[in-house]
């Protein structure tokens, strides 16, 4: 079982992130206080193996939880995005059968961001994280276009990681409830995904998919909604000339993770707008916890067990490099 969106967290990022002005800083990571959330997420070693053992987990690839050093200004970007992926690589040298890491760049600074990429690279990373924006700048904005070069050179995967959503939208379309439920409806409930499936579209009607072919994104919570609206996506194509349809984008350069959502009927929706080798599992640790039972029992929905052993080791083993 290998499990690709399993979080860790860095406090120096979470203080830096937490210290922004309100209007450019993320809410959300509150959430890593919630219960046990902050000793999981520093846990990079015997404590984080021995759940992923009781799991019967057998590989984590990490990412730092959200919003990366996103949010930061290009300086402390740039330090914290290497100090990051130097501590986690460390980790995976001591933990080689059991650990792998997706990068943090410091994506305010477009070239420093490409430089960190090749140089993860070269440590063994399977990829990076990212995030739909870098302040009000879209993923698929030109400054980007040699950081999409580069991870398809390279073969790095870009996982697109949920965020919340800009200031002004939040102000326009969550809020005018409580506190925790205007955090909770542009976050986890709605937000979130919807933030994160646009950026996913915008990638593509931006060609960005033409020019790069062999490019890989991945999508978690089964696709962040995209994959349940490419009727209507599907009209963009010629609009925007594109080469394709939206949904043949879907189906050739992104993967679907699940996020430790477990849900059979999201699967099989998954699995009749894509096909099963587009399919990764993961739990989204700490924030979902499923045990090994609910894993065992969701496995059992799979329609053949070549599907099932898709699912659960080998795409990601063909996707990561990953022997």
């Amino acid at each position: 079982m290998i499990a690709i969106e399993e979080h860790w967290q860095l406090p120096e990022v979470a203080a830096e992130v937490r210290a922004l002005p309100e209007q450019r800083g993320d809410a959300s990571v509150m959430f890593d206080e919630i219960d046990d959330n902050a000793e999981r997420l520093a846990d990079l070693g015997d404590a984080r193996i021995a759940w992923m053992d009781d799991q019967g987990v057998d590989i984590q690839i990490l990412s730092l939880t959200p919003p990366g050093t996103q949010p930061l200004d290009p300086a402390p970007a740039r330090l914290l995005s290497r100090r990051a992926n130097d501590i986690v690589a460390e980790v995976i040298r001591r933990h080689p059968a059991r650990l792998r890491a997706f990068a943090t760049l410091p994506m305010a600074d477009p070239e420093a961001a490409v430089a960190e990429l090749e140089r993860t690279a070269g440590l063994g990373f399977v990829g990076a994280m990212l995030y739909g924006r870098t302040g009000p700048t879209p993923l698929d904005d030109p400054r980007y276009n040699e950081l999409w070069a580069t991870a398809e050179a390279l073969r790095q995967t870009i996982f697109i990681h949920p965020q919340i959503p800009a200031g002004t939208v939040r102000r326009a379309a969550y809020s005018g409830f409580d506190p925790l439920t205007d955090l909770g409806l542009a976050t986890f409930a709605w937000g979130w995904h919807v933030e994160t499936a646009l950026a996913a579209l915008r990638l593509i009607v931006r060609g960005t998919f033409d020019r790069h072919p062999g490019l890989q994104i991945v999508l978690g919570h089964w696709g962040e909604l995209l994959p349940f609206w490419t009727g209507r996506a599907d009209s963009l194509s010629a609009i925007a000339g594109l080469d394709r349809k939206v949904s043949d984008y879907i189906r050739s350069n992104v993967y679907l993770t699940c996020s430790g959502m477990l849900d059979p009927a999201l699967l099989r929706h998954a699995v009749a707008v894509t096909t099963p080798d587009r399919l990764l599992f993961s739990t989204d640790y700490p924030f979902q916890r499923p045990s090994r039972a609910e894993i065992g029992a969701f496995l059992a929905e799979f329609p053949t067990d070549e599907a099932r052993e898709l699912f659960a080791t080998g795409n990601a083993r063909a996707l990561f490099g990953i022997s």
